[in-house]
């Protein structure tokens, strides 16, 4: 992808990022709490799997 592509992708994205946070807060911050979640239980998931595997 080009570069320039790139950049105006990358503003695109982060101008709806502070666009839905303005807009509504409140769902902005169950959508990040809802992807916290979810990568802490993969973490935690490979966590179980590598100890699983040392036991």
């Amino acid at each position: 992808m080009p570069p320039k592509v790139k950049t105006i992708l990358t503003w695109l994205v982060v101008i709806f990022l502070v666009y839905a946070v303005v807009t509504n807060p409140d769902r902005a911050a169950e959508v990040l709490k809802s992807i916290g979640a979810l990568i802490y239980a993969t973490f935690t998931g490979f966590g179980r799997f590598f100890a699983s595997l040392a036991s």
